[in-house]
């Protein structure tokens, strides 16, 4: 049995999307990568991933859409998101009802690294 955390990483360009992955592999989670917001939501009505990495333009469904819908689901209460967005912009807005983490891209593997290491660290 796996008792690694679940990090879904939600990021339509493909290079980025495995680059999230391995930064949070490297910090000791179990990954899932969706290229789509319509993918994500079909991940997330059967997981409950501690963290999900968002980016806000997918193709599908917008990030705006799979944010609020974690945020209305009483089993994703602890899930924390970090939105990734190239659009500096968008950092206003995110309070942390909303987004816990806004990083804007680009964001570089050991940044993101150490911060999945520091949002569960070994053992808990």
């Amino acid at each position: 049995m796996n008792n690694k955390p679940l990090a879904l990483i939600v990021e339509d360009d493909v290079d980025l999307a495995a680059i999230f992955a391995e930064a949070f592999g490297a910090a000791g989670y179990e990954t899932m990568v969706r290229y789509d917001g319509e993918a994500a939501l079909a991940v997330l009505a059967d997981q409950m991933p501690a963290v999900v990495l968002l980016d806000m333009h997918l193709p599908k469904l917008s990030g705006e859409v799979v944010l609020r819908h974690i945020r209305e689901d009483a089993r994703l209460a602890r899930t924390r998101v970090i939105i990734a967005t190239a659009d500096g912009t968008t950092t206003v807005g995110y309070p942390a009802e909303k987004a816990n983490i806004v990083l804007v891209k680009p964001v570089r593997f050991q940044q993101l690294r150490h911060l999945a290491a520091r949002l569960y660290p070994a053992g808990e």
